[in-house]
Order: structure tokens, then C-alpha cells, then sequence
């Protein structure tokens, strides 16, 4: 049995998701995308933009021109698909996005996120499903790993599905941008 789970594992199409607002999308959103595209050989990355991130204050921009410049930002990288699910899928839930990208189980998903979010993922509705359903990518944020090493997540998820990445680090952040 488990050589035949093996083997329809390898036969799904491997794709991150990076969810966010993306304001703005910024030249570490892009190299997280193309470090895990390589490291874990995806077929695509798809930015799942939101309206709205559950933790943090309304978007100053509208979501038109997030989406707009996180395409412009991406330019020849076409393995990387900006989109909007939330009216699709009445949510704005990543459960429920997952869920909705494999309803019909072709796809090997690997959730992309900084250290930054992993300190509070035990806070994101349904958490434990989402380490259930997919890989979570971890990629380490400057001043992070030690707090999110020892976050609830962390010490209480799976690691077999929870992946923590060290790379070259971008010292640079949405929050850092819109200050400018």
C-alpha cells in the first residue's frame, strides 16, 4: 500500500501557493518563489492574493493594484500565477483554498510562507488541517528563526509537513515598503 501511495504522490503536479495581500509585492516574495520552485521542483507558484489579511490593518491600496503590480513585478517568471480566489470560493480561508485546488487530488501542494508567519499559524483557522493537507515551506526571515523555532506550530505540528528553509535572506517586508 505504501509504495502505491508513493507512487501517486510522484505522479501529481507539485505547486506552491504564497498567500498574501502583497502590499506590496516585493523582491522577497520573488525569491522565495523561485528558491522553492527550484528546491522542490514546482510546476507553478501561485500568489493568492486577499482582500484582506485576517491579522492586520485594511490594505491601503485596492486590490486591482496589488494584483496589478505583483504581475509587474513577476515580469518573464510564468511559473509564477497571480489570482483571486475569494468570490470563487466564498473564503477567504487558506483551508479552504487548498481544499479547493485539490478537490480532485492532481496536485502535490507546498504552502509558502516567512518564519514571520509561523510564529502565530497556530492562530489561522483550521491550522492543523492546512499541515495535514499540504507541505508548509518555512523560509527564514531575518530575526525570526529563533521565535518561530519555538512557536506553538512548530512544537506542535507534524514535522514531516512542516519544512523550515534557511536561504539567503531578503531584509525586506510589505510593513518596510509602505512605510517609505
Amino acid at each position: 500500500m505504501a509504495k502505491l501511495e508513493s507512487k501517486l504522490k510522484s505522479q501529481k503536479i507539485r505547486i506552491g501557493i504564497l498567500g498574501g495581500t502583497f502590499d506590496p509585492a516585493h523582491k522577497g516574495h520573488l525569491e522565495i518563489s523561485m528558491q522553492a520552485k527550484k528546491k522542490f521542483e514546482l510546476k507553478n507558484i501561485i500568489w493568492a492574493i486577499t482582500k484582506k489579511n485576517p491579522f492586520k490593518n485594511e490594505s491601503s491600496s485596492s486590490l486591482k493594484s496589488r494584483t496589478q503590480f505583483a504581475k509587474k513585478l513577476i515580469g518573464k517568471n510564468d511559473f509564477i500565477k497571480v489570482k483571486f480566489y475569494e468570490n470563487k470560493i466564498a473564503s477567504n480561508r487558506t483551508i479552504n483554498l487548498i481544499k479547493h485546488l485539490n478537490k480532485d487530488k492532481k496536485y502535490e501542494i507546498y504552502f509558502i510562507m516567512g518564519a514571520d508567519n509561523l510564529i502565530n499559524f497556530h492562530k489561522w483557522y483550521k491550522w492543523k488541517s492546512i499541515i495535514n493537507e499540504c507541505s508548509i515551506l518555512v523560509f527564514d526571515r531575518q530575526g525570526y528563526k529563533a521565535k518561530s523555532l519555538k512557536s506553538v506550530t512548530f512544537n506542535g505540528a507534524n514535522k514531516k509537513n512542516l519544512i523550515f528553509i534557511n536561504f539567503k535572506k531578503v531584509n525586506i517586508s510589505s510593513s518596510q515598503l509602505r512605510k517609505v
